[in-house]
């Protein structure tokens, strides 16, 4: 696994008993994103995947929308004081014409793990930048087909295995069929490793793909899912109310509370055949 993964000492008690053991933790790590040389973002990761996590977030932030918009991603060398490389900044070069975004996309702030808009959750900033309206696909998704997906997830993160302490992501096609699963320790990192590497293999727009995460469902994500055209997010805990709220706005089909047979659909059950679902309308 390298460096997604550490071994410290661990002290465990169990029932009383005290022992010494090595335990296995998900590595978390700072990237600094730059932009044509010029310092864009830093977010706390875990390690891999990298190039994926930068374009990701530039899909996200409306500054590309296929392979073609980028140049070269490389890392940066000589980040240490001593020349040496911590393959911990990489730098995102646009082809030519691309046009380079305002310096009010620069954050110039410390992004933590759990939050990658800092202040920017902004519905009219989604409106304006995204390149890819949502369309109808897909449709006629059965709950009995979101129920499985969440155990395919969990049985696809690899490092969770070992660590138990990693956020996922994981992209389906509209039949079910896994095809991609990120991990990250920041939920938002997660889901842009999944959309840069769909964008790195010209796949972008996700318009018939479903887009589940592990945790809860933020504005974040569900503005990257609208960003990367993908029509239906799932999570397996609660959505917030400005996601709600975008995911209504612009089409989005959110599903939250996805376990077991269960789940809540806060936006877009257009998308869902519920005619065997047994649903009953309620009212107040």
């Amino acid at each position: 696994m390298g460096r997604a993964t550490e071994r410290r000492r661990v002290v465990r008690v169990r029932d009383g008993a005290v022992s010494a053991r090595p335990d296995t933790l998900a590595a978390e790590e700072p990237l600094e994103i730059r932009l044509n040389g010029r310092p864009l973002a830093v977010t706390m990761r875990t390690p891999g995947d990298d190039f994926a996590l930068a374009t990701g977030f530039l899909v996200s932030e409306g500054v590309v929308a296929s392979a073609d918009d980028v140049r070269s991603v490389v890392y940066c060398a000589g980040a240490r004081d001593d020349g040496g490389n911590t393959y911990n900044v990489v730098d995102v070069r646009l082809a030519p014409g691309v046009p380079v975004p305002e310096t009010g996309l620069e954050r110039n702030v410390y992004t933590s793990s759990s939050c990658g808009l800092c202040g920017k959750a902004s519905l009219d900033a989604v409106r304006t930048s995204t390149r890819f309206a949502l369309g109808a696909g897909p449709v006629g998704v059965t709950p009995g087909l979101l129920a499985a997906l969440p155990e395919k997830l969990r049985a696809a993160q690899r490092v969770f295995e070992s660590t138990g302490g990693l956020h996922a992501a994981a992209l389906f096609s509209a039949a079910g069929e896994l095809l991609d699963v990120r991990e990250d320790v920041g939920r938002h990192n997660a889901v842009d490793k999944v959309v840069g590497r769909a964008l790195r293999e010209g796949r972008l727009p996700l318009d018939e793909t479903i887009l589940l995460v592990s945790g809860r469902a933020s504005f974040e994500l569900a503005q990257k899912a609208v960003m990367a055209g993908v029509p239906l997010l799932a999570a397996v805990s609660a959505p917030s109310s400005l996601a709600v709220e975008l995911a209504a706005e612009t089409g989005l089909t959110l599903v939250g509370f996805l376990r077991g047979r269960n789940m809540n659909v806060y936006a877009g059950e257009h998308r869902l055949d519920l005619d065997g679902a047994g649903v009953t309308t309620l009212r107040g």
